[in-house]
């Protein structure tokens, strides 16, 4: 295990999260979010859609719906700390990595200019232990990796950017969350509850509050199994320069 010293060192202390859906986030790295956050990083959250086909019933209003569900990830995203919140309001359940998306994300980039950003693994299709990741999900995946990677650090990409003030930025690394091909493991025993208690204030979408607490504890200890800690999130994690110090196995 590393040295906790190296470790917080490789902390970013600006960080970009970016997720297709409200509640994504939360189902994703809120754990490690939080932990980031009490040790002096700051964070802003993306959302590429407002979750308006997210209902229950053909008959819900997706305008309610949008409104209610950016109101419950602007609560959570309170809970585990960001910064702020963005919505981009694109269709939901019909996300394109396209020009549009990626231009909206290098604005988002360029404008909060974070060291790293947060995504889904957009090569994860099928889960080992059944399912499949959603099309929403890889697409906001490969729009932030090419937003990060190489559009918001070239001039000549969206270059009306850049002459209205957005300078291009680097991104210098990549945590790709729901992955199958983790190589870095974060501690969160100290703020598990904090992702619980984030999750659960998506109201809408979730119905069995504890169902899902008990759900997401062994989940975290599974993944905290393999790093021997008490819970933990894993990440495949790209360095993007090659300047950037190599990822270790165990972060904090």
């Amino acid at each position: 295990m590393n040295d906790l010293r190296e470790s917080d060192r490789r902390r970013p202390e600006r960080f970009m999260v970016i997720v297709a859906h409200p509640d994504d986030a939360e189902f994703g790295p809120a754990a490690t979010v939080a932990g980031w956050v009490d040790a002096g990083s700051v964070g802003w959250l993306v959302c590429c859609t407002s979750g308006d086909a997210g209902g229950r019933s053909a008959d819900d209003d997706p305008l309610e719906l949008a409104a209610t569900r950016e109101a419950e990830q602007r609560a959570a995203a309170a809970i585990v700390g960001y910064e702020g919140v963005t919505f981009l309001h694109m269709p939901d359940g019909a996300l394109a990595n396209d020009l549009a998306l990626r231009e909206h994300l290098v604005r988002e980039i360029r404008s909060f200019r974070p060291q790293a950003v947060l995504c889904v693994d957009p090569e994860t299709l099928f889960y080992p232990d059944g399912g499949v990741n959603h099309v929403d999900h890889r697409a906001a995946g490969m729009a932030a990796i090419d937003a990060a990677y190489p559009a918001a650090r070239n001039p000549m990409t969206f270059p009306h950017l850049a002459r209205t003030g957005l300078a291009p930025h680097d991104v210098g690394r990549l945590y790709l969350f729901w992955t199958n091909e983790p190589n870095a493991w974060v501690d969160v025993t100290a703020t598990l509850d904090r992702k619980i208690n984030a999750l659960i204030a998506h109201h809408s979408q979730i119905s069995d509050p504890e169902g899902l607490g008990r759900r997401i504890r062994a989940w975290a200890s599974e993944v905290g199994a393999v790093v021997g800690v008490a819970a933990a999130e894993s990440f495949r994690v790209i360095d993007i320069d090659d300047d950037e110090e190599p990822v270790a196995a165990f972060e904090v």
